[in-house]
Parts: C-alpha cells; structure tokens; sequence
C-alpha cells in the first residue's frame, strides 16, 4: 500500500514538474502562455529543440514583464482603457452567448433526427469508386501528323507483344514504363495510385475501369496526349460511409443550419422592438 502511494505521489510530482515553466515576478508560466506563443494547433511545446524553447519562454517573459509594467503605469484608469475594455466585454459577450446557443442545438439534437438526415441524404455521403492503376504513355498529341500517331501506335502495339511474352507482367509493366513510357510517371513504374474515375480523360477511365485487377489493355488505348497501355492495380467499388463515420458531420450540419436560423428570427424580433435611427 506504502509503496503505491509513494508511486503515486512520483507520478504526480512528475506531472506538477512537467508543467512548471517558472515565474516572471512570482506570476506563473502557464500552459495557455505557451500555447499561445506558439500559436500552431497540434505542435507540442515537449518536442520542441532546447534552442525553440528556450525563445518560447523569453517570448513570454518579454510579454509578462511588458504587461507587468503597463499595468503599474496606470494605463487601466485611462479613458481609452475603459473604452476598449467595454468593447471587447461586450464581444466577449456575444461571442459567449453564441457558442452556448449553438451548443443548445447541437445537444438538443437526437440520434433519430441525425438517422433520418443520413438516410434522405445519404447520396452525399458516398464514395465515388476508385481505381489503382499504372500506364505507359507514348505521346502523339491531337496535332501529330497521321505518320506520328501511326508510328506512336506501333510503338505501343510491340510493347504489349512483349508484355504478351513475359512470365511477370507486372514486373514487366514497370520495367517498359521506367524505360520507355513518355509520360512523367515513368520514372515510378507507370504509378498512378488511386483516383476517381472523373480524374482521368474519358477514354482513360473507361478503358481501365473494364479491366480485371492484375490485367492490362491488349491494345493501346488513345486519348489527347497519345498511346497508353493501362495495368490495373486494384479497383474500389463505390460505398456510402457508415452513418457512424458522419454523425458528427450531420450533427454539426443541422446545429449550423438551425443556428442561422435561429439568429436570424431573433435579429427580427430584436429588430421589432428596438429603436432603431440610422443617418
């Protein structure tokens, strides 16, 4: 018992510890000082080099012992003080009394009214299908002479013969696009990785999407830049993501649109009853 509550008070010490930053003038260093200096969503102070926390720290200083000497100066009695100080209450204010609303809504909303906005909608939340593929390209664009683009066809046309007469197509496939695909993915085998049919020109997509994964064109496939063999890496079929994925989505969808609206019925009220003289 002795000895998990020694362990304890070590995992506690060690916490306290790891948050102390130090003091400028018996005032705190605190976490949101860092957080603010830093001022990047997602970096953590604890990974940073010594010299990048050694220059977050004397930001803070800096700004402590500036703050520090503003207040003894009295600026806080100041006219303008008072001035801008009511104007960022009143702000605060505001923005406070928003985000407590919108969390009203967002609370309010039941799971059966986000399941039945899932299922009107769920063309919205699909997946269009993708496809994997690789290709070679042997270019003759839309200006080429009838002799270019014959020749270009040709080209293409004795690389699927070797294709025909290797054992390992794929290894292969890569081996041609690295040393005689024309197109800029050449030099990674011919990878396209994954991509929305849309992607692709038309005669593309159509071509790659008849194929079996694993399978390549048998003859070129021409589209505005030239000749290609496709190879066909994998193939996703289109889905609809699962209500589970989007809740939130749908839940911060609806509490936006019952927000605007809210707001906008009570300006109109507000509106009704307010005096209003504008010059």
């Amino acid at each position: 018992m002795i000895k998990k509550i020694a362990l304890a008070s070590m995992v506690l010490l060690t916490v306290a510890q790891a948050k102390d930053y130090g003091t400028v003038n018996g005032e705190a260093i605190t976490e949101t000082d860092i957080s603010l200096t830093i001022g990047q969503p997602g970096m953590d102070y604890s990974t940073l080099d010594e010299n990048m926390k050694k220059r977050v720290l004397d930001m803070i200083v800096d700004r402590k012992l500036l703050t520090q000497a503003a207040e003894k100066s009295g600026i806080e009695k100041s006219e303008e003080y008072a001035t801008q100080l009511k104007s960022l209450k009143r702000d605060l204010a505001l923005d406070v009394w928003m985000k407590k609303e919108m969390k009203t809504l967002e609370d309010g909303l039941s799971k059966e009214k986000l399941q039945e906005f899932y299922k009107v909608n769920k063309a919205n939340f699909s997946e269009p299908k993708k496809l994997q593929a690789r290709h070679i390209l042997i270019m003759a664009n839309e200006k080429a002479s009838k002799e270019d683009k014959a020749k270009a066809k040709a080209k293409a046309e004795a690389l699927i013969k070797e294709l025909d007469a290797a054992k390992d197509k794929k290894a292969k496939f890569i081996e041609l696009a690295k040393s005689k695909s024309e197109g800029p993915s050449g030099k990674s085998g011919g990878d396209l990785g994954w991509f929305e049919l849309g992607r692709m020109v038309p005669e593309f997509s159509a071509a790659a999407d008849k194929l079996k994964v694993g399978a390549y064109t048998s003859s070129p496939v021409k589209t505005q830049f030239g000749f290609h063999l496709i190879m066909l890496d994998g193939k996703k079929e289109a889905t609809v993501k699962p209500f589970e994925a989007v809740e939130a989505q749908i839940r911060t969808r609806i509490s936006g649109k019952e927000f605007a609206d809210k707001m906008k019925a009570k300006t109109e009220e507000l509106r009704k009853a307010a005096k209003i003289e504008l010059k």
